[in-house]
């Protein structure tokens, strides 16, 4: 967030440099408020490609094994342009490299899914899903594993049929 402020502030000072020099080029027939029109022109440019390039710079960070299972699209008034072009400001992903199976139940599965946020810490939870059921479970402080890879002290959740994180940790059948 911090860069990013640094970032709008250099494209203003950015702005009002092109227009001083096509100020200058022009042998002073520029108006003086296009100065502060171009700075705060290049400020509100920043701050936009910052939106909507968040979504990429976060998928190239992440590693291979990592499937996005949801994307949450932001429009709001204060931002008309987003109802024509919304922008993706939250989204789910399933670390597949972090599925466990229990020999005993093969049909529930144990991943690591994050939350990402645009202006919002990085959350984990491990969730568990049972592919036969159509369910899944967050695991919480009061679960407990027992030798038989059964599991107590959870709330199962019946998921509907297009759950993507059913999908995901299910191979699509859920």
């Amino acid at each position: 967030m911090f860069f990013e402020l640094i970032a709008v502030f250099a494209a203003g000072l950015a702005g009002a440099g092109v227009a001083l020099l096509l100020g200058h080029m022009t042998g002073g027939r520029l108006p003086r408020w296009m100065v502060p029109v171009a700075a705060g022109a290049a400020m509100i440019a920043t701050a936009i490609a910052n939106e909507y390039g968040w979504y990429g710079r976060q998928l190239a960070l992440l590693p291979e094994k990592v499937e996005i299972v949801e994307e949450v699209e932001s429009r709001a008034l204060w931002r008309p342009w987003t109802y024509a072009f919304p922008f993706v400001d939250r989204f789910a992903a399933v670390d597949t490299e972090s599925v466990q199976r229990h020999a005993a139940h093969p049909e529930q599965r144990l991943a690591a899914v994050y939350f990402f946020g645009r202006w919002a810490p990085t959350e984990r939870a491990a969730v568990l899903a049972d592919c036969a059921e159509g369910r899944r479970a967050l695991l919480g402080p009061s679960a407990q594993f027992a030798e038989n890879g059964s599991i107590e002290g959870v709330t199962w959740v019946s998921a509907p049929a297009d759950d993507p994180i059913l999908a995901s940790l299910c191979g699509g059948t859920s």
